[in-house]
């Protein structure tokens, strides 16, 4: 597991920017200052957020990397299909500042790029959705490989995900949302990354990982693992 990071100051200001006041609530059980220090992200840079859902973290990426830097919002066609409302606030969101540093795309499922070299591509809660069916049981492969094409020689690859049991693979992708961390970075390393770290700042003890995590008892406190990833210089 990795140290603690301080959180720089320009994240702290990123949090604090009232233009995301909408989701100063859920930073408590999110932990943003504590999880984008760990990932490196730092102004100027270029950022892909995969899957951003509601723009969570894609309104911090945004205040974080400013005006020198970029953030590609990026839904899987499949996953935009059933994500119509947030496709559709995301892309009203970036016509006016300070998120005109951000481009919504969907994509083909298959096909991840990016037009420029990346110093991150991000996804939360997103990576076990890959194999199921209604992604068309994308292989994990493919999209590590996609990842690694897209980062920049030292680019990082974040994952946040719902923990499963040990041992259990992908086994309860479908059925609870979760994904073992081990066979995460197992399937990760395959694809060449390096393994830079841990966060154990969103680890639950409570949550035995046996639970869908959309059940009331443990949704939005469930164990979840961080890791970061880096391509090879």
């Amino acid at each position: 597991m990795s140290d603690p990071v301080p959180v720089p100051d320009y994240v702290s200001a990123a949090i604090a920017d009232p233009a995301r006041a909408y989701h100063f609530g859920r930073d408590e059980r999110r932990r943003p200052g504590e999880l984008i220090a760990f990932s490196g992200l730092r102004p100027g840079d270029r950022v892909l957020d995969l899957i951003p859902g509601g723009g969570y973290w894609t309104r911090l990426f945004s205040l974080i990397v400013g005006p020198e830097g970029h953030v590609y919002a990026v839904w899987p066609k499949n996953y935009a299909d059933v994500a119509v409302s947030d496709v559709r606030r995301l892309r009203e969101l970036v016509e006016s500042p300070p998120f005109t540093n951000i481009t919504v795309e969907v994509q083909p499922t298959p096909d991840l790029s990016a037009p420029e070299p990346l110093d991150m591509v991000w996804t939360s809660q997103n990576y076990h959705d890959y194999p199921d069916e209604f992604m068309g049981h994308y292989d994990p492969a493919r999209l590590n490989a996609a990842v690694f094409a897209m980062l920049r020689p030292g680019g990082t690859w974040f994952i946040v995900d719902h923990a499963a049991e040990e041992g259990s693979g992908m086994r309860d992708t479908e059925s609870l949302h979760r994904i073992d961390a081990a066979e995460v970075r197992r399937q990760v390393e395959a694809a060449g990354f390096e393994f830079v770290g841990e966060s154990r700042v969103l680890r639950n003890a409570g949550d035995d990982r046996t639970l869908p995590v959309f059940d009331d008892s443990v949704r939005g406190h469930t164990d979840q693992f961080v890791m970061r990833f880096r391509k090879p210089e």
